[in-house]
């Protein structure tokens, strides 16, 4: 099952990039393994599955313990500062930083590890109050200010779009964080890059990609249903 449905989801992105004259390889397919176990994992590393993005960080460092070490991990849930220190250095990206406290609890693990930590900033476009992240007014003085921090390299941004039926409406938010993406890298601030915008989920990630997203989070579109009363909506 799960190496039938990445099938269909890459060819959906294939489609995705030609309706909108983009090179499917500028798009990262994060398969979203929260709760999922390990058996569904190494299926879908049979089919060539690499980036993987989880929202809780004892499951999360638990399956890089457990699992090979040329997957690449990402933080995809809301990172509390008591435990940066678990995940640095380990993943590849934390998706979800949205204050600059949380912001300097990274840069102080990433000193100690001597290490470079890439992070995305995550922007609440929609202004849901039910959702982590900064606003887009807030977005651009937020990232100046973690920019100064050493240790802390931001490669671009991440939002939740709104749990919609039809996809088609959210498109003005994917558009709004593409071009909230666009005046922060026209600022050419020191450390930023913004070459990234992980945006999209199993309902509408080829509405993002067609509006420009660099990485797409899909669960259950791999994975299957999961119970939905027992773990929070972040990748999906």
């Amino acid at each position: 099952m799960v190496s039938t449905n990445l099938d269909e989801v890459r060819q959906k992105i294939k489609a995705a990039c030609q309706k909108a004259n983009r090179n499917p390889n500028e798009v990262t397919l994060i398969a979203v393994s929260k709760t999922k176990p390990i058996e569904l994992i190494e299926q879908a590393m049979e089919n060539s599955q690499q980036d993987f993005g989880e929202n809780k960080v004892q499951e999360l460092t638990h399956k890089i313990e457990i699992l090979p070490d040329n997957l690449r991990w990402h933080m995809i849930g809301h990172l509390q500062r008591n435990k940066v220190k678990y995940i640095v250095g380990k993943v590849a990206l934390i998706h979800s930083v949205d204050s600059l406290r949380l912001a300097k609890e990274i840069s102080k693990e990433a000193k100690k590890h001597g290490v470079d930590a890439e992070v995305l900033i995550e922007v609440n476009v929609g202004e849901e109050a039910s959702k982590q992240g900064v606003t887009c007014t807030e977005a651009i003085a937020l990232v100046e200010d973690i920019a100064k921090l050493p240790g802390v390299l931001i490669k671009g941004l991440m939002t939740i779009a709104p749990f919609v039926k039809d996809p088609e409406e959210n498109r003005g938010i994917f558009r709004k964080l593409k071009q909230l993406g666009v005046d922060i890298k026209n600022k050419n601030i020191n450390n930023v890059s913004v070459d990234v915008l992980s945006m999209g989920m199993t309902g509408d990630y080829e509405v993002a990609i067609e509006e420009g997203a660099t990485m797409i989070r899909v669960g259950t579109g791999i994975f299957g249903d999961r119970d939905y009363a027992m773990t929070t909506q972040i990748g999906d």
